[in-house]
Protein backbone atom coordinates (compact mmCIF):
# COMPACT_ATOMS: atom_id res chain seq x y z
CA UNK A 1 0.00 0.00 0.00
CA UNK A 2 1.30 3.22 -1.06
CA UNK A 3 1.26 6.18 1.45
CA UNK A 4 -1.72 8.20 1.40
CA UNK A 5 -0.89 12.15 -0.58
CA UNK A 6 -3.26 13.95 1.70
CA UNK A 7 -2.84 17.78 1.88
CA UNK A 8 -1.59 19.45 4.92
CA UNK A 9 -3.65 21.46 6.67
CA UNK A 10 -2.38 25.12 6.91
CA UNK A 11 -0.49 26.00 9.95
CA UNK A 12 -1.29 28.86 12.12
CA UNK A 13 1.08 30.92 14.43
CA UNK A 14 -0.32 30.63 17.54
CA UNK A 15 0.38 32.51 20.88
CA UNK A 16 1.49 29.22 23.11
CA UNK A 17 5.17 28.23 23.61
CA UNK A 18 7.37 25.45 24.78
CA UNK A 19 6.09 26.03 28.23
CA UNK A 20 2.24 26.50 28.10
CA UNK A 21 2.08 23.60 25.17
CA UNK A 22 4.20 21.49 28.12
CA UNK A 23 1.89 22.37 30.93
CA UNK A 24 -1.32 21.37 28.81
CA UNK A 25 0.12 18.26 27.64
CA UNK A 26 0.92 17.60 31.12
CA UNK A 27 -2.25 18.49 32.59
CA UNK A 28 -4.27 16.43 29.82
CA UNK A 29 -2.35 13.17 30.82
CA UNK A 30 -1.10 13.28 34.70
CA UNK A 31 -4.86 14.59 35.53
CA UNK A 32 -6.77 13.40 38.31
CA UNK A 33 -5.49 9.95 37.98
CA UNK A 34 -2.53 10.30 40.68
CA UNK A 35 -5.86 10.83 42.98
CA UNK A 36 -7.15 7.76 42.87
CA UNK A 37 -5.87 5.05 40.29
CA UNK A 38 -2.46 4.23 42.48
CA UNK A 39 -4.66 2.53 44.87
CA UNK A 40 -7.75 1.22 42.68
CA UNK A 41 -4.93 -0.76 40.65
CA UNK A 42 -3.41 -1.57 44.08
CA UNK A 43 -6.39 -3.28 45.10
CA UNK A 44 -6.54 -4.82 41.81
CA UNK A 45 -3.12 -6.07 41.28
CA UNK A 46 -1.18 -6.06 44.61
CA UNK A 47 2.54 -4.89 44.42
CA UNK A 48 2.08 -6.85 40.81
CA UNK A 49 0.49 -3.14 39.71
CA UNK A 50 3.78 -1.45 39.30
CA UNK A 51 4.14 -3.94 36.41
CA UNK A 52 0.95 -2.50 34.60
CA UNK A 53 2.14 1.18 35.41
CA UNK A 54 5.49 0.16 33.23
CA UNK A 55 3.22 -1.30 30.68
CA UNK A 56 0.95 1.50 29.98
CA UNK A 57 3.46 3.80 30.06
CA UNK A 58 5.76 1.80 27.74
CA UNK A 59 2.50 2.02 25.17
CA UNK A 60 2.25 5.60 26.03
CA UNK A 61 5.16 6.25 24.54
CA UNK A 62 4.63 5.04 20.80
CA UNK A 63 1.36 6.71 21.27
CA UNK A 64 1.93 10.05 22.20
CA UNK A 65 5.08 9.85 19.61
CA UNK A 66 2.09 9.23 16.66
CA UNK A 67 -0.02 12.15 17.89
CA UNK A 68 2.56 14.19 18.30
CA UNK A 69 3.71 13.81 14.49
CA UNK A 70 0.10 14.17 13.33
CA UNK A 71 -0.21 16.96 15.54
CA UNK A 72 2.78 18.95 14.23
CA UNK A 73 2.05 18.07 10.26
CA UNK A 74 -1.96 18.71 10.94
CA UNK A 75 -2.66 21.60 13.37
CA UNK A 76 -6.45 21.38 13.14
CA UNK A 77 -9.36 21.79 15.63
CA UNK A 78 -10.77 17.94 14.76
CA UNK A 79 -7.83 16.68 15.65
CA UNK A 80 -8.19 12.39 15.63
CA UNK A 81 -11.26 13.30 13.67
CA UNK A 82 -9.18 15.52 10.80
CA UNK A 83 -6.86 12.64 10.77
CA UNK A 84 -9.16 10.01 10.14
CA UNK A 85 -11.07 12.21 7.26
CA UNK A 86 -7.70 12.49 6.00
CA UNK A 87 -6.43 9.19 5.68
CA UNK A 88 -9.95 7.10 6.15
CA UNK A 89 -12.43 9.23 4.83
CA UNK A 90 -15.86 10.54 6.25
CA UNK A 91 -17.62 7.40 8.23
CA UNK A 92 -14.04 7.09 10.41
CA UNK A 93 -13.78 10.63 11.12
CA UNK A 94 -17.53 11.22 12.43
CA UNK A 95 -17.03 7.96 14.58
CA UNK A 96 -13.50 9.16 16.14
CA UNK A 97 -15.62 12.51 16.77
CA UNK A 98 -18.22 10.84 18.11
CA UNK A 99 -16.27 8.82 20.63
CA UNK A 100 -14.09 11.94 21.65
CA UNK A 101 -16.27 14.09 21.85
CA UNK A 102 -19.75 11.59 23.42
CA UNK A 103 -17.96 8.36 24.96
CA UNK A 104 -14.51 10.09 26.18
CA UNK A 105 -16.55 12.88 28.22
CA UNK A 106 -17.96 10.38 30.17
CA UNK A 107 -14.81 11.26 32.13
CA UNK A 108 -15.28 14.90 33.00
CA UNK A 109 -17.55 13.98 36.20
CA UNK A 110 -15.41 11.82 37.30
CA UNK A 111 -12.84 14.48 37.18
CA UNK A 112 -14.93 16.85 39.21
CA UNK A 113 -16.18 14.07 41.84
CA UNK A 114 -13.01 13.26 42.22
CA UNK A 115 -11.78 16.48 43.02
CA UNK A 116 -14.91 17.32 45.57
CA UNK A 117 -14.28 14.11 47.41
CA UNK A 118 -10.79 15.37 47.88
CA UNK A 119 -12.11 18.68 49.15
CA UNK A 120 -14.97 17.64 51.32
CA UNK A 121 -12.52 15.34 52.99
CA UNK A 122 -10.22 18.39 53.43
CA UNK A 123 -13.11 20.37 54.85
CA UNK A 124 -14.43 17.91 56.99
CA UNK A 125 -17.91 18.24 55.35
CA UNK A 126 -20.15 15.58 54.79
CA UNK A 127 -20.13 13.97 51.55
CA UNK A 128 -24.08 14.58 50.73
CA UNK A 129 -22.34 18.03 49.73
CA UNK A 130 -20.00 16.19 47.31
CA UNK A 131 -22.24 16.31 44.72
CA UNK A 132 -22.64 20.53 45.20
CA UNK A 133 -18.84 20.63 44.80
CA UNK A 134 -18.11 18.52 41.99
CA UNK A 135 -20.97 20.69 40.12
CA UNK A 136 -19.08 24.18 40.88
CA UNK A 137 -16.01 22.00 39.55
CA UNK A 138 -17.44 21.54 36.48
CA UNK A 139 -18.94 25.14 35.81
CA UNK A 140 -15.69 26.85 36.48
CA UNK A 141 -14.22 25.65 33.67
CA UNK A 142 -16.79 25.73 31.41
CA UNK A 143 -17.32 29.53 32.39
CA UNK A 144 -13.43 30.12 31.82
CA UNK A 145 -13.65 28.43 28.33
CA UNK A 146 -15.74 30.91 27.17
CA UNK A 147 -13.24 33.73 27.15
CA UNK A 148 -10.92 31.79 25.32
CA UNK A 149 -7.78 29.76 25.42
CA UNK A 150 -5.85 32.51 26.48
CA UNK A 151 -7.49 33.11 29.74
CA UNK A 152 -7.30 28.87 29.87
CA UNK A 153 -3.48 28.81 28.81
CA UNK A 154 -2.06 31.46 31.56
CA UNK A 155 -4.17 29.37 34.27
CA UNK A 156 -2.64 25.85 33.33
CA UNK A 157 0.94 27.15 33.94
CA UNK A 158 -0.26 27.45 37.78
CA UNK A 159 -2.38 24.53 38.09
CA UNK A 160 0.15 22.06 36.21
CA UNK A 161 2.63 23.42 38.57
CA UNK A 162 0.80 22.57 41.35
CA UNK A 163 -0.46 19.18 40.01
CA UNK A 164 3.33 18.07 39.46
CA UNK A 165 4.03 19.31 42.84
CA UNK A 166 1.54 16.97 44.32
CA UNK A 167 3.66 14.06 43.05
CA UNK A 168 7.03 15.62 44.43
CA UNK A 169 5.56 16.24 47.96
CA UNK A 170 4.04 12.65 48.50
CA UNK A 171 6.60 10.80 47.42
CA UNK A 172 9.38 13.04 49.19
CA UNK A 173 7.29 12.56 52.72
CA UNK A 174 5.79 9.32 52.53
CA UNK A 175 9.10 7.36 50.75
CA UNK A 176 10.88 7.00 54.37
CA UNK A 177 7.61 4.85 55.40
CA UNK A 178 8.29 2.36 52.28
CA UNK A 179 8.21 -1.04 53.60
CA UNK A 180 9.41 -4.31 51.86
CA UNK A 181 7.33 -6.63 53.61
CA UNK A 182 4.26 -4.71 51.54
CA UNK A 183 5.14 -6.01 48.22
CA UNK A 184 4.84 -9.58 48.86
CA UNK A 185 2.85 -11.45 47.57
CA UNK A 186 3.82 -9.75 44.34
CA UNK A 187 1.28 -11.16 42.09
CA UNK A 188 -1.78 -11.95 44.97
CA UNK A 189 -4.35 -11.91 42.28
CA UNK A 190 -2.47 -13.26 39.02
CA UNK A 191 -1.73 -11.86 35.59
CA UNK A 192 -5.79 -11.04 35.48
CA UNK A 193 -5.13 -8.68 37.97
CA UNK A 194 -2.16 -7.17 36.05
CA UNK A 195 -4.49 -6.61 32.95
CA UNK A 196 -7.37 -5.39 35.33
CA UNK A 197 -4.55 -2.47 36.63
CA UNK A 198 -3.63 -2.15 32.91
CA UNK A 199 -7.31 -1.21 31.86
CA UNK A 200 -7.63 1.25 34.78
CA UNK A 201 -4.26 2.67 34.17
CA UNK A 202 -5.65 3.74 30.53
CA UNK A 203 -7.06 6.23 32.20
CA UNK A 204 -4.12 7.67 33.40
CA UNK A 205 -2.22 7.81 30.35
CA UNK A 206 -5.01 9.43 28.33
CA UNK A 207 -4.60 12.43 27.06
CA UNK A 208 -2.13 12.62 24.05
CA UNK A 209 -5.03 13.41 21.49
CA UNK A 210 -6.90 15.76 23.53
CA UNK A 211 -4.08 18.45 22.71
CA UNK A 212 -4.21 17.79 19.20
CA UNK A 213 -7.50 19.99 19.21
CA UNK A 214 -6.14 22.89 20.14
CA UNK A 215 -2.31 22.24 18.47
CA UNK A 216 -3.26 25.48 15.79
CA UNK A 217 -2.60 27.55 19.05
CA UNK A 218 0.73 26.23 19.33
CA UNK A 219 3.63 28.93 17.83
CA UNK A 220 5.54 26.82 15.29
CA UNK A 221 3.76 23.51 16.30
CA UNK A 222 6.38 20.79 14.00
CA UNK A 223 9.03 22.23 16.66
CA UNK A 224 6.86 23.14 19.34
CA UNK A 225 4.55 19.80 19.83
CA UNK A 226 7.16 16.95 19.64
CA UNK A 227 9.38 19.02 22.67
CA UNK A 228 6.28 19.24 24.71
CA UNK A 229 5.25 15.41 24.04
CA UNK A 230 8.64 14.45 24.99
CA UNK A 231 8.71 16.45 28.00
CA UNK A 232 5.11 14.94 29.33
CA UNK A 233 6.32 11.71 28.85
CA UNK A 234 8.94 11.76 30.90
CA UNK A 235 7.16 13.47 34.04
CA UNK A 236 4.15 11.33 34.12
CA UNK A 237 5.94 8.10 33.46
CA UNK A 238 7.83 9.23 36.53
CA UNK A 239 5.29 10.41 38.65
CA UNK A 240 2.62 7.45 38.25
CA UNK A 241 6.03 4.89 38.75
CA UNK A 242 6.48 6.83 42.32
CA UNK A 243 3.00 7.04 43.68
CA UNK A 244 2.79 2.89 42.71
CA UNK A 245 5.56 1.91 44.59
CA UNK A 246 5.12 4.27 47.26
CA UNK A 247 1.55 3.29 47.49
CA UNK A 248 2.23 0.04 47.42
CA UNK A 249 5.22 0.39 49.95
CA UNK A 250 3.11 2.32 52.15
CA UNK A 251 -0.26 1.21 52.40
CA UNK A 252 -0.19 -2.44 50.88
CA UNK A 253 -2.67 -4.02 48.92
CA UNK A 254 -4.81 -5.99 51.15
CA UNK A 255 -7.14 -3.27 52.29
CA UNK A 256 -9.97 -1.73 51.37
CA UNK A 257 -8.77 2.08 49.67
CA UNK A 258 -10.80 4.77 51.11
CA UNK A 259 -12.13 7.17 47.79
CA UNK A 260 -9.04 9.85 48.90
CA UNK A 261 -5.94 7.57 49.01
CA UNK A 262 -3.56 10.41 48.98
CA UNK A 263 -4.66 11.82 51.98
CA UNK A 264 -4.23 8.69 53.39
CA UNK A 265 -0.85 8.39 52.17
CA UNK A 266 0.62 11.32 53.67
CA UNK A 267 -0.98 11.42 56.85
CA UNK A 268 1.24 8.52 57.73
CA UNK A 269 4.08 10.54 57.63
CA UNK A 270 2.73 14.13 58.09
CA UNK A 271 -0.78 13.89 59.78
CA UNK A 272 -1.08 17.76 60.95
CA UNK A 273 -0.86 19.56 57.21
CA UNK A 274 -0.34 16.90 55.10
CA UNK A 275 -4.10 15.92 54.05
CA UNK A 276 -5.37 19.50 53.75
CA UNK A 277 -2.25 20.49 51.68
CA UNK A 278 -2.86 17.87 49.28
CA UNK A 279 -6.94 17.75 49.30
CA UNK A 280 -6.81 21.48 48.69
CA UNK A 281 -3.86 20.92 45.55
CA UNK A 282 -6.25 18.05 44.62
CA UNK A 283 -9.60 20.40 44.49
CA UNK A 284 -7.45 22.51 42.29
CA UNK A 285 -5.83 20.15 39.91
CA UNK A 286 -9.49 18.98 38.89
CA UNK A 287 -10.21 22.43 37.56
CA UNK A 288 -7.45 22.25 36.04
CA UNK A 289 -7.88 19.06 34.40
CA UNK A 290 -11.18 19.83 33.29
CA UNK A 291 -9.66 23.22 32.24
CA UNK A 292 -7.46 21.59 29.62
CA UNK A 293 -10.26 19.50 28.17
CA UNK A 294 -13.36 21.81 28.00
CA UNK A 295 -12.03 23.71 25.18
CA UNK A 296 -10.82 20.50 23.46
CA UNK A 297 -14.54 19.31 23.22
CA UNK A 298 -15.19 22.67 22.08
CA UNK A 299 -13.30 22.83 19.49
CA UNK A 300 -13.83 19.49 18.34
CA UNK A 301 -17.55 19.73 18.54
CA UNK A 302 -17.50 22.95 16.46
CA UNK A 303 -14.93 21.26 13.60
CA UNK A 304 -17.58 18.51 13.61
CA UNK A 305 -20.05 20.91 12.92
CA UNK A 306 -17.66 22.17 9.75
CA UNK A 307 -17.28 19.06 8.70
CA UNK A 308 -20.78 18.16 8.24
CA UNK A 309 -20.75 15.46 10.79
CA UNK A 310 -22.64 17.66 13.88
CA UNK A 311 -25.43 20.66 13.01
CA UNK A 312 -23.62 23.17 10.83
CA UNK A 313 -25.20 25.68 13.29
CA UNK A 314 -22.13 24.78 15.74
CA UNK A 315 -19.51 25.47 13.27
CA UNK A 316 -19.00 28.65 14.22
CA UNK A 317 -15.43 29.85 15.90
CA UNK A 318 -13.59 26.25 14.53
CA UNK A 319 -11.15 28.51 13.04
CA UNK A 320 -7.76 28.76 14.87
CA UNK A 321 -7.73 31.36 17.19
CA UNK A 322 -11.60 31.79 17.68
CA UNK A 323 -13.73 30.45 20.26
CA UNK A 324 -16.10 28.27 19.56
CA UNK A 325 -19.20 29.47 21.98
CA UNK A 326 -22.24 27.33 20.18
CA UNK A 327 -20.05 24.36 20.98
CA UNK A 328 -19.11 25.37 24.07
CA UNK A 329 -23.27 25.19 24.74
CA UNK A 330 -23.17 21.49 23.43
CA UNK A 331 -20.13 20.69 25.34
CA UNK A 332 -21.65 21.74 28.82
CA UNK A 333 -25.40 20.34 28.03
CA UNK A 334 -23.34 17.14 27.77
CA UNK A 335 -21.20 17.66 30.62
CA UNK A 336 -24.14 18.35 33.20
CA UNK A 337 -26.27 15.09 31.79
CA UNK A 338 -23.87 12.98 32.31
CA UNK A 339 -23.07 14.31 35.63
CA UNK A 340 -26.68 14.00 36.24
CA UNK A 341 -26.68 10.21 35.44
CA UNK A 342 -23.42 9.64 37.54
CA UNK A 343 -25.19 11.44 40.88
CA UNK A 344 -28.41 8.99 39.82
CA UNK A 345 -26.34 6.36 40.18
CA UNK A 346 -24.91 7.39 43.72
CA UNK A 347 -21.33 8.54 41.80
CA UNK A 348 -20.37 4.91 41.40
CA UNK A 349 -17.40 6.07 39.46
CA UNK A 350 -16.09 3.08 37.91
CA UNK A 351 -18.50 2.37 34.99
CA UNK A 352 -17.63 6.16 33.52
CA UNK A 353 -14.12 4.90 33.80
CA UNK A 354 -14.27 2.60 32.08
CA UNK A 355 -16.49 3.97 29.53
CA UNK A 356 -14.38 7.04 28.92
CA UNK A 357 -11.17 4.39 28.17
CA UNK A 358 -12.84 2.33 26.06
CA UNK A 359 -13.99 5.18 24.08
CA UNK A 360 -10.22 6.82 24.54
CA UNK A 361 -8.91 3.23 23.25
CA UNK A 362 -11.16 3.30 20.23
CA UNK A 363 -9.96 6.98 19.02
CA UNK A 364 -6.37 5.76 19.80
CA UNK A 365 -7.00 2.59 17.20
CA UNK A 366 -8.30 4.97 14.04
CA UNK A 367 -5.57 8.12 15.40
CA UNK A 368 -3.11 5.14 14.77
CA UNK A 369 -4.57 3.42 11.38
CA UNK A 370 -4.59 7.20 10.11
CA UNK A 371 -1.19 8.03 11.05
CA UNK A 372 0.43 4.95 9.34
CA UNK A 373 -1.12 5.95 6.27
CA UNK A 374 -0.43 9.79 6.60
CA UNK A 375 2.74 10.19 8.01
CA UNK A 376 5.90 9.17 5.66
CA UNK A 377 6.97 5.12 5.49
CA UNK A 378 10.21 4.17 7.65
CA UNK A 379 10.36 7.76 9.42
CA UNK A 380 10.43 7.21 13.15
CA UNK A 381 6.83 8.29 13.54
CA UNK A 382 5.46 5.91 10.96
CA UNK A 383 7.54 3.38 12.99
CA UNK A 384 5.81 4.50 16.16
CA UNK A 385 2.31 4.63 14.41
CA UNK A 386 2.69 0.95 13.03
CA UNK A 387 3.52 -0.04 17.03
CA UNK A 388 1.05 2.00 18.37
CA UNK A 389 -1.83 -0.42 15.96
CA UNK A 390 -0.64 -3.44 17.54
CA UNK A 391 -0.93 -1.87 21.11
CA UNK A 392 -4.02 -0.38 21.13
CA UNK A 393 -5.35 -3.62 19.39
CA UNK A 394 -4.33 -5.34 22.36
CA UNK A 395 -5.95 -2.63 24.40
CA UNK A 396 -9.15 -3.24 22.48
CA UNK A 397 -9.22 -7.00 23.54
CA UNK A 398 -8.79 -5.76 27.18
CA UNK A 399 -11.78 -3.71 27.35
CA UNK A 400 -13.95 -6.05 26.77
CA UNK A 401 -17.67 -5.07 27.32
CA UNK A 402 -17.03 -1.82 27.99
CA UNK A 403 -16.73 -1.25 24.07
CA UNK A 404 -20.47 -1.50 23.87
CA UNK A 405 -20.92 2.77 23.99
CA UNK A 406 -18.39 2.91 21.46
CA UNK A 407 -19.54 0.42 19.29
CA UNK A 408 -23.13 2.28 19.28
CA UNK A 409 -21.50 5.43 18.64
CA UNK A 410 -19.70 3.74 15.59
CA UNK A 411 -22.99 2.28 14.78
CA UNK A 412 -24.62 5.85 14.95
CA UNK A 413 -22.17 7.12 12.71
CA UNK A 414 -22.33 4.81 10.00
CA UNK A 415 -25.94 5.48 10.03
CA UNK A 416 -25.37 9.71 9.85
CA UNK A 417 -23.45 8.13 6.47
CA UNK A 418 -26.21 6.29 5.28
CA UNK A 419 -28.73 8.64 5.75
CA UNK A 420 -26.55 11.79 3.97
CA UNK A 421 -25.70 8.88 0.59
CA UNK A 422 -30.02 8.38 0.61
CA UNK A 423 -30.05 12.12 0.73
CA UNK A 424 -28.15 12.87 -1.55
CA UNK A 425 -29.02 10.29 -4.18
CA UNK A 426 -32.87 11.60 -3.55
Amino acid sequence: MTTTAAPEVSTHTGRLGLVQASALYIAAVLGTGILVLPGLASQAAGPASILAVAAVFVLSIPLAGTFAALAARYPDAGGVATFARLALGDTAARMAGYWFLFGVQFGAPVVATLGAEYLAAALGADRSVVWMIALAFLLVPLGVAFFGLRVSGKLQLGLTGLLVLVVVGVVSVTASEVRAVNFEPFLPHGWAGVATAVSLFVWAFAGWEAVTHIAGEFRNPRRTIPLATAIAVVVVGAAYLALQIVTVGVLGSDDEFSVVPLIDLVAVSVPDVGPAVVAAIAAVVAVGVLNAYVPAFANLAASLGRDGHLPGWLAKGAEPGSVPRRALVLVSIITLTYFAIAASQGFDLTPFILIHTSSMVAVYAVGSLAAVRLLDRFTPGWWMALASVVLTLGLLVLAGTHLLVPAALGVVAIAVTVIKKRKNNA
